[in-house]
Parts: C-alpha cells; structure tokens; sequence
C-alpha cells in the first residue's frame, strides 16, 4: 500500500530573502562610499562593515552590484585594500570626458590629445610589465619630469620610425590619435615661463602636472615629494583602473616602443642614441618601482 503524499509534506525549496528598504540603502551606502576614492575603508568602520557584508552575503553583493550597474558603474574590485573600486562606463552621469578635462585648463581644443597622451604615459610609466598589473604589492612611481621625459623620447622614436617609413612629420593639430599628439608634444615647451616664475598650463610639465593631480584628487595616485616637479605613488585603485584600459590600443602602442626597460624590478628610460634635440627637462627624476 502507498502511502499518500500531499504536497504541503513535501520540503519546498527556502524563498530567498526579501530586500528590504534598509538592505537597498546599505547598498547604495556601500556605492557611495566607492564614489569617494581617497576614503581608506581602515579608516572607516562603517565601510568596513559593508565591505565584509558584501564578501559574506551573496545576495547583499548582488544588491550593490545591481546599483552600481544603474548608476553607470562597473565594479573592478571589492576588497580590504582598495575598498570598493568602481570606475564609469562611457555612458555613465559620472564619466570624465577628456574635452572636458583640458578645457578646465586651455580653450586650445588641440591641447586634448595632449592630455590623453599624458595619461597614458603615466600609466605605462606606473605599470610597464604586465605582471606588475598582476601583483598586487606593487607599488609604481613616477615624477612630473619623468613623464615628460618619457613622452619626449617617445615621440623621438614616433618620428623616426615616421621618416623611416616617409610619412610626413610636420605637425597635424586637427589630427586625432597619438600620431597627432606626439608631434605636437615634441615641439612644446617642456617648461615655458611666467612672470612669476609659475609652470605655465599649456607646457607639457604643465599638462603633465595637471594629469598627476587629478589622478591624486580621484585616489589614483598619493604625492609623496616635491623632487622633478613632484613625485607620485600608485594606489591599489590606479592599478585596478589600469588593469581596466590595459587592452587599449594606444596605450600597447606606447609601450610597444620600447622606451622603458626593467632591470630588477626596477623601472627606467632606455638611454637615446642621440639626447641633444630631445628638449629633455634638467633633473628629469626618471621614474622608479619598488
């Protein structure tokens, strides 16, 4: 004889969890404390909390993962170490547009490629090796010289490799791309001058500066010194966002010219075959990594 079984006998699977209006506002909170970069989250145990929450709770980390998502954000990491790192998609209300970025600084709407190339300097300056994005103990440096430095000699190796090839190498400010950029940077000056003795915006240790300071505004980078202009340490966040435009093209061109070397761990500028054009600033401070 079968015994009957009436469905309510039946163990059903648990319901998950309803979100609650207070699980949706930690959420956001969680958001919001990635939105502020230069927030240590050891120095914030709210932070903290929300931080742990999210590794221990799945269905917390969907959450914040789904507001982050509305808001336009794409979550490179949750940890200890960099807290909640989020960087805008294209389309996000919290995305830095480069035109925007130069016009805080010049009404040249040349000056854009400018700036795009010096952030990629610093970025391929900061990580030159792909397992120095890898490692999450590393620690990349740089100076305002440096960079400027850098993209001089790169823009030395653009031109050749230019003639070489019997492209024109006069300069084109209405082309866009690093092929533009290089030979406008190239003819530049380095440091200008001021009545007042002030880096004037528009030289290229100007733009570079710019670069570095809205990377430490954004938590990007910390200064450290004053040294070549000003010296610079990367953030476990500067090295996820790396991370993020590794692929890019003109970045993999950049570093595909071979400027930089390691040595050791330790990174620096191949030495030019010929430096007396290169309009190289005095007490350049190459770059260095721990």
């Amino acid at each position: 004889m079968t015994e009957h079984v009436e469905w309510s006998d039946v163990d059903a699977p648990a319901a998950p969890p309803a979100v609650t209006p207070a699980d949706a506002a930690d959420a956001a909170r969680l958001v919001a404390f990635g939105l502020q970069p230069k927030l240590q989250p050891a120095r914030d145990q709210e932070y903290t909390e929300l931080l742990r929450r999210y590794r221990e709770d799945g269905a917390f980390a969907r959450l914040a993962d789904a507001v982050a998502t509305g808001l336009g954000l794409v979550v490179l990491e949750v940890s200890p170490r960099a807290g909640m790192a989020v960087t805008a998609a294209e389309d996000s209300v919290f995305a830095v547009r480069m035109g925007d970025y130069a016009r805080r600084t010049t009404a040249d709407s040349a000056d854009r490629f400018l700036h795009g190339l010096a952030h990629l300097a610093v970025a391929a300056l900061a990580f030159p090796r792909p397992e120095d994005l890898a490692d999450d103990s590393y620690i990349g440096r740089v100076t305002v010289n440096g960079v400027d430095a850098f993209v001089r000699q790169a823009c030395r190796r653009l031109e050749e490799r230019a003639e070489e090839s019997g492209e024109n190498t006069d300069p084109v400010t209405d082309a866009p791309g690093l092929e533009a950029a290089w030979r406008i940077w190239a003819r530049r000056s380095a440091t200008g001058a001021t009545k007042d003795a002030r880096r004037p915006a528009a030289s290229t240790t100007g733009i570079v500066a710019k670069a570095l300071g809205f990377l430490t505004d954004s938590g990007f980078l910390q200064r450290t010194g004053d040294d070549h202009g000003g010296t610079y340490r990367t953030t476990p966040r500067y090295q996820l966002q790396v991370r993020d435009m590794a692929g890019g093209a003109a970045l993999s061109e950049l570093l595909e010219l071979g400027v930089v070397t390691e040595t050791g761990g330790t990174a620096s500028l191949l030495p030019a075959e010929d430096t007396d054009d290169l309009d190289l600033v005095a007490d350049a401070g190459l770059p260095f990594h721990s």
